[in-house]
């Protein structure tokens, strides 16, 4: 496994936009089943404030949480945005009901999603703008031809993908430059263990969805003795892991909760060793 010590916590994403790697994923921020409003918008629009008060600058989210209302909630919690606060979201998905997600890779509705998600985060260019998911029943070079239009007219500076092979980045590439790629991963889940790997040596930076999941619970013997030795939470330990794994990394865990949310950002804070890193790695 390629791996390397965490010589920094932060990444340039597009080796321009320098970020920390400790980020926040915003999609917990909305109702039942990722669907509708939050159940208690003050305090999500508290949360998302804390996290840049406490130095996350690079914040995830999506046109299809809600829809709609996740990136309505962060231009309504943090606009004006301070300055080097990066925005990433995304397109590509209908939302017919609660935990119910259907590729849609129309050009049109693309070009809607870009247009929508301009508006909602009050903002004329999108920092990072990733599709969710490739539409099986669309050509990619169709889905993507709103995009690149979008990139010539200044309305997105960089491009990403999500839950994609090494096949359909190569597609992509094609069409338009990649600088990222979100896909499932964490510590009890690696099953894009090599597109972690092909994203460092391009240059991309990573994104693990679900960096948390049920990995801690499941490994908690494995992780338990090395929190206790670092005095932290087997979550911690776990985002410890993921950030040490490749420099490329960039992390979202997402929360509802500011004490959480802090529990989260003190990861940064913690040094494997080679010998606790291999260990959680078998």
């Amino acid at each position: 496994m390629a791996t390397e010590s965490r010589a920094s916590l932060t990444y340039r994403l597009g080796n321009d936009i320098e970020i920390n790697r400790l980020g926040y994923g915003a999609m917990q921020l909305t109702g039942f089943g990722v669907f509708g409003e939050v159940e208690d918008r003050e305090n999500a629009k508290k949360v998302l404030q804390e996290a840049v008060s406490a130095g996350v600058n690079f914040i995830d989210t999506a046109d299809a949480y809600g829809p709609h209302f996740n990136e309505s909630l962060i231009a309504d919690a943090l606009h004006p945005y301070k300055k080097g606060l990066v925005i990433a979201t995304k397109g590509g998905f209908t939302r017919p009901g609660p935990n119910q997600w259907v590729p849609n890779g129309d050009p049109k509705f693309i070009q809607e999603n870009i247009e929508g998600s301009l508006k909602r985060l009050k903002v004329d260019t999108i920092d990072l703008w990733q599709l969710h998911r490739f539409d099986p029943k669309i050509p990619v070079e169709e889905t993507l031809a709103p995009v690149a239009e979008a990139v010539k007219a200044g309305k997105i500076k960089y491009v990403g993908l999500s839950e994609v092979d090494i096949k359909q980045i190569e597609q992509a590439e094609k069409i338009l430059p990649i600088v990222s790629v979100q896909n499932l991963y964490n510590l009890g889940n690696r099953q894009w263990e090599e597109i972690v790997d092909y994203t460092a040596k391009k240059g991309q930076a990573f994104i693990p969805w679900f960096p948390l999941a049920s990995g801690p619970q499941k490994l908690a013997e494995k992780l338990g003795k090395i929190a206790e030795d670092h005095k932290a939470t087997t979550a911690q330990i776990a985002l410890a892991w993921l950030l040490r794994r490749s420099p490329n990394i960039l992390l979202i865990p997402g929360t509802k909760s500011v004490d959480h949310l802090h529990e989260n950002l003190k990861a940064s804070e913690i040094e494997l060793t080679d010998e606790e890193f291999e260990q959680l790695s078998k």
